[in-house]
């Protein structure tokens, strides 16, 4: 089975967020499994190395008003193609947020369905598999096209983000005019892509089985829910898996000190470390980190209220990261107002995010909505403790350390269900606690670095779904 990923970035390449990740890991959980998955993805800058010198194995005289090519490289030793098209992706700045992405991302999609459908010579697909609204699209090309024979999955890694245009593009999609309807691509009066797709797709994933509960509700739906809905089951929740050749404490040269579960003494060198880079001071408390946007929907707004409790409580804070500048301005204000407690770097800075998962005590992810998450996975995975709220993906990977499970031996962090300053709170008091109790601490710690979170449970339930729809061409 040949399988097509198409995204708008794939780790190592090109990364702003966890989509990256996910995209980047797929092809090696879907060898596990013994299919055959290419990664098609855009020509940026950043990416052009990857293909260098390869070959182009199709053209586009025209693709949404720009001349293009298909190179092929590889990615992790798995197949790769770039679609290069430099009016549209070889730019300075950021990868989205140009006020063409309508055109630049329907060229991606319009690039995957020839691709996927045949039109490119020696190149046919069993399954489309298209993630978020940038590369949505591709499902719609491949329906209006009436390919056979051919199977789309429309992955929502975050239904936030919709990709919705106004109705003036529509012309410049080159759809037939009866794709503009309700059952189509036309969303409140205009265009939009996530939803041309989630109409489209013979399946949707999300990406964990909470979130994929959640988006049938209005409250997280974003507009959307009525459509999950009416899916019915073909809507599958699957929870994304981390990579361990990348997130392995035992082998990560960004450590300063290498551990296992059995060595975690070795963790103290890493957190030494984490106190000089962010000027903070060395005592017997925990070291609370954030590796995160910066956004409301990440809840950093109601932490940012908690920050003098955490302080009282005998903690630190080392944040990285970036987002809203009132935001920014508000952790930057809390760091200079508890200085040798609270740390901040803004920005991003992947070697970086690798020392604070081995060197901090707990991680903390108050997030509104999660659909899976990954700094969670990284913290278990390190033996950094999460404290999380109890939404999405979140809920579906941290064992809340109550009483019972600590009884039954099974806690592998702390959840809060509101996301308010008390209940975060109190959900920082009940981990501070446990941290005073080296026992306790220390099963916590095991409990999830010995659980399974790699693409191997993920990577089978992708083939089984893919398997599934070819039974039913």
């Amino acid at each position: 089975m040949r399988v097509l990923s198409v995204a708008a970035e794939a780790y190592p390449l090109v990364k702003t967020g966890g989509l990256a990740d996910v995209v980047g890991a797929l092809p090696g959980a879907l060898a596990a499994q013994g299919m055959e998955a290419t990664t098609l993805i855009p020509g940026y800058p950043a990416v052009a190395p990857a293909v260098k010198g390869g070959k182009v194995v199709h053209k586009w005289a025209e693709l949404m008003g720009a001349p293009a090519r298909l190179i092929a490289g590889t990615i992790a030793g798995h197949p790769l193609l770039v679609l290069d098209a430099p009016p549209l992706f070889a730019r300075e700045g950021g990868i989205y947020g140009h006020d063409d992405d309508w055109r630049r991302f329907a060229a991606l999609s319009r690039a995957a369905a020839d691709l996927a459908g045949g039109k490119v010579k020696g190149r046919r697909y069993d399954i489309l598999h298209a993630h978020d609204w940038q590369a949505a699209m591709a499902a719609a090309y491949l329906r209006y096209d009436r390919t056979d024979g051919v199977r789309s999955v429309v992955t929502i890694h975050n239904i936030a983000f919709q990709g919705a245009f106004g109705a003036d593009i529509f012309p410049g999609l080159g759809l037939p005019d009866d794709a503009f309807a309700l059952d189509g691509v036309e969303y409140y009066g205009g265009v939009g892509f996530l939803k041309a797709g989630l109409e489209a797709a013979d399946a949707i994933t999300t990406v964990s089985p909470t979130y994929a509960t959640e988006i049938r509700d209005a409250q997280y739906g974003m507009g959307l829910e009525g459509l999950i809905a009416a899916r019915g089951n073909r809507v599958h929740g699957i929870v994304n898996g981390i990579d361990p050749a990348v997130w392995n404490p035992e082998q990560d040269g960004s450590l300063p000190s290498r551990y296992t579960a059995r060595t975690l003494g070795r963790r103290n060198t890493n957190k030494r470390a984490v106190e000089k880079a962010f000027a903070l001071d060395t005592d017997p408390g925990p070291l609370f980190t954030v590796i995160s946007r910066l956004t409301w929907q990440k809840g950093m707004d109601i932490l940012v209220g908690c920050l003098n409790a955490l302080v009282a409580m005998g903690g630190r804070l080392a944040l990285l990261g970036s987002g809203d500048t009132e935001l920014e301005a508000a952790f930057s204000a809390a760091a200079a107002r508890h200085p040798g407690r609270i740390g901040i770097r803004i920005g991003y800075d992947e070697p970086l995010s690798h020392l604070l998962q081995g060197g901090a005590d707990a991680i903390l992810i108050p997030s509104r909505f999660e659909p899976c998450g990954l700094t969670q996975l990284y913290g278990l995975a390190y033996g950094c403790v999460p404290v999380v709220a109890r939404t999405g993906g979140l809920a579906d990977t941290v064992i809340d350390a109550n009483e019972a499970a600590l009884a039954a031996g099974v806690a592998t962090g702390f959840q809060h269900g509101e996301v308010s300053n008390a209940a975060l709170t109190h959900a920082i008091e009940r981990a501070c606690d446990a941290f005073r109790r080296d026992e306790i601490w220390g099963t916590i710690q095991k409990n999830g670095m010995r659980a399974d979170f790699s693409w191997g449970i993920s990577g089978r339930r992708y083939a089984e779904l893919y398997i599934e729809l070819m039974d039913t061409a």
